[in-house]
């Protein structure tokens, strides 16, 4: 297959085009919780930087990156000689890291739209890709790993995280099972790519090694959830949680009330004197291009 072929625009289908404006719609939600999720995902991001490792005056590329928490980490590491690129195929996305990067002071960041499985960056441009969350909620994972590939530089390194499964992840799973029990409507929704799709290592692993990466080791890394209460929980997890949002939004107050309390009773055994401690387990993969 020749790089013209790789390269080729993925057709924009109506499915893509819906994930496009589900993730839009979520963008408030992150914006207003940006900090939250880079205190909570740190362990995410030090595994992916280290897999990765971005050295000064290297070039980073952080792909679906949301407010940007793995790209703005990155740029204090690979220092004012070095440059990073946050992107994400929602403009309002980049928006909100774009802002987060001015208010950092950080001048080598850039932002760009682009989609994961179009990767419309030059062939070997980056020292290093990054993707936190993202790679499992595109149609064609395996399409994207290859992009990524041919965007890295010979030598250079990706490091991608997932959620691993649903039920080591009661945090989010808890409110999938609330919402479908409610309304009779799985979560995620049928031929949408879930949050849970790429929970297995050895599936994740293949991925990777199929796109012609080298040296590839998946890792678990611990992503306990922390909330004062449950009003805490609900307030912040269903606005990042994209079809979930928007599926809410449309409830009338009975409904989100017995949702509500279904998960309440679900979340029970994490309830402490103190709040919630939920569990979360995440995977993080990282390769090299040879």
């Amino acid at each position: 297959m020749t790089g013209e072929q790789v390269h080729e625009r993925v057709a924009d289908d109506p499915l893509r085009a819906a994930l496009r404006g589900m993730w839009a719609t979520a963008a408030p939600g992150w914006s207003e919780h940006a900090a939250y999720v880079d205190a909570r995902a740190a362990g995410i991001t030090r595994a992916m930087l280290e897999g990765a490792a971005p050295e000064r005056g290297d070039r980073v590329l952080e792909l679906a990156c949301g407010p940007g928490g793995v790209g703005l980490a990155a740029a204090a590491q690979v220092g004012p000689g070095g440059s990073v690129v946050l992107s994400d195929a929602v403009a309002a996305m980049t928006a909100i890291a774009a802002e987060r990067a001015a208010g950092l002071g950080l001048t080598n960041v850039t932002t760009v739209e682009v989609d994961l499985e179009h990767i419309d960056q030059p062939d070997a441009s980056y020292d290093a890709v990054l993707c936190r969350d993202g790679l499992m909620l595109t149609p064609d994972p395996g399409r994207a790993l290859r992009e990524i590939r041919r965007v890295l530089l010979p030598g250079g390194r990706a490091a991608v995280a997932v959620w691993g499964q649903r039920a080591r992840n009661p945090w989010l799973g808890v409110l999938f099972d609330a919402v479908t029990a409610h309304t009779g409507a799985p979560m995620p929704p049928p031929g949408i790519p879930g949050p849970f799709s790429l929970d297995d290592v050895g599936t994740l692993a293949g991925l990777l090694t199929a796109a012609e990466l080298t040296d590839v080791v998946v890792s678990e890394v611990s992503v306990p959830l922390r909330a004062d209460s449950f009003d805490d929980w609900f307030t912040t997890v269903p606005a990042l949680a994209g079809p979930i949002a928007t599926v809410l939004a449309s409830l009338p107050d009975d409904a989100i009330a017995a949702i509500r309390a279904h998960a309440e009773r679900a979340l029970a055994t994490y309830a402490g004197r103190d709040g919630y401690d939920i569990p979360g387990v995440s995977l993080v993969a990282t390769g090299r291009r040879g």
